[in-house]
């Protein structure tokens, strides 16, 4: 994931602001971080690798040299940003989120349309940024040019440009991310993450609709494209990515989370589930276990304690040896907690399941007696096509997919199959996961109670992992 933040500041230096506000996004991403800041004149930027070293240690000596009332930041995972552009349109830096599925294709229309080139990562892969800002500067403006990479691009793109103008923001034209904009007295904000806003003193404002564009100056924001129409904002920010003071659609991510688990837990109750207490998979299956326990009425207890928020998310190192490292050293057990205990734990998603199958014999052999696990999203079915959650190529690195090779026996099988969550090959491929992982019982929310948890009509939300 990426995310990303911008600021106007009518003091001198907006460099304090736009450090924390864009530290606020670390949860989104361990590899990369960056900052641009215009001066009235020219546009400095730094960027640093933060794998090893946290985003503030990195960036704390910028604020001797970075001045200005205008930045922007970002802290990804992939490519370095922001990038410098000079343009018919203008110098200006530009940050981005999302994935272009259809890159090999621009790139090829670019060659053949225009003198473009391209510098290469690794790998030979060219930076998206480069890409979006060759289409951008086909525009007559930045908010033509934005528009047009908007309809070119297949996945999805919101942008933030730093410009002697004023910050351009623009969200993904069919809404999959959001951009929020934040105000106070003398200052302007656009975030990823409205959490940035409160010790900063913002104060939500708007939420940009889908493809809408508009430009933070020192008077304010002002809208300079309209929304385009139907959105479809992402399901897991609220189930798993978001932090948890954050809203999106003026939905709090917490709120959700306890919705979640409260549905998960009426269906356990209906069935008679007795179980010792409710616990979490730290962190966002916290909330999903709060919310479980206090509609089934049992304990919530902690036997995984996170020992620091340094760890990174383990699903963001793509080594699969770096990322059970990271599961198997950031939590540790409690086994005062788990001997003899029927437990019940939540979690926000199963993905691959290979760290959650070493927990949970782990937790058997600490002496629990049941290990049921009650994920706070339907089973994900398919890799996600317009955000980088994860960069693997292999849908069979899924546990479902890998489930529903070992019951078909053949990796040359209708998926769609699987989708109804009543029928009996959907069943049986819970059943297979919950072998796989060594579970006592395993039961994941169903599609229609998410989007309840949720509370956005469906034609709303993105579903695309789950359907």
């Amino acid at each position: 994931m990426t995310g990303v933040f911008g600021v106007y500041s009518n003091k001198e230096n907006c460099f304090d602001e736009l450090f924390f506000g864009t530290d606020y996004h670390c949860h989104l991403g361990t590899k990369k971080g960056g900052l641009a800041v215009f001066d009235g004149k020219r546009i400095h930027r730094d960027i640093h690798r933060i794998s090893e070293h946290t985003f503030r240690s990195q960036f704390s000596n910028c604020k001797s040299w970075m001045k200005g009332k205008f930045g922007i930041g970002v802290i990804g995972d992939y490519e370095p940003q922001p990038l410098i552009m000079d343009s018919h349109l203008g110098t200006y830096a530009i940050i981005h989120v999302g994935i272009i599925n259809n890159a090999k294709e621009l790139i090829g229309d670019a060659h053949r349309e225009t003198n473009a080139h391209f510098s290469n990562m690794h790998a030979g892969e060219v930076n998206p940024i480069e890409l979006i800002a060759t289409l951008i500067n086909k525009g007559r403006s930045f908010a033509d040019g934005i528009d047009i990479m908007q309809n070119r691009i297949e996945g999805s793109s919101s942008v933030m440009l730093l410009t002697k103008e004023g910050i351009i923001v623009a969200r993904d034209g069919i809404g999959r991310t959001p951009i929020v904009i934040g105000k106070k007295a003398g200052g302007t904000a656009a975030a990823f993450e409205s959490c940035a806003f409160p010790n900063l003193g913002y104060k939500t404002d708007r939420y940009l609709g889908p493809g809408e564009i508009g430009i933070i100056t020192s008077g304010g924001y002002r809208q300079l494209m309209a929304p385009r129409g139907p959105s479809q904002v992402c399901s897991f920010l609220w189930v798993y990515y978001g932090f948890p003071t954050s809203n999106y659609e003026g939905i709090n991510v917490d709120e959700v989370r306890h919705r979640c688990g409260g549905l998960l837990a009426e269906k356990d109750i209906a069935d008679g589930l007795e179980v010792d207490f409710a616990a979490g998979i730290p962190d966002s299956g916290t909330a999903h276990a709060i919310g479980y326990s206090n509609r089934a009425k049992i304990p919530f207890k902690i036997p995984y304690h996170k020992y620091t928020p340094t760890w990174a998310r383990s699903f963001m190192p793509q080594d699969q040896s770096m990322r059970d490292m990271v599961a198997s050293m950031k939590l540790i057990p409690n086994r005062a907690l788990i001997d003899g205990k029927k437990i019940l734990f939540c979690e926000d998603s199963i993905v691959r399941g290979t760290q959650l199958k070493k927990k949970v014999k782990e937790l058997f052999d600490y002496g629990a007696k049941e290990v049921h696990m009650r994920p706070a999203c339907p089973p994900l079915i398919k890799l996600c096509r317009f955000l980088n959650f994860s960069r693997s190529r292999d849908e069979f690195d899924l546990a479902t997919l890998r489930a529903m090779r070992k019951i078909e026996g053949t990796t040359d099988f209708d998926v769609n199959q699987y989708l109804d969550e009543d029928s009996e090959k959907h069943k049986r491929m819970v059943d297979v996961i919950r072998q796989e992982l060594g579970l006592t019982s395993l039961r994941f929310q169903r599609i229609d109670d998410m989007v309840k948890a949720i509370g956005l009509p469906k034609e709303k939300l993105c579903l695309g992992c789950w359907k």
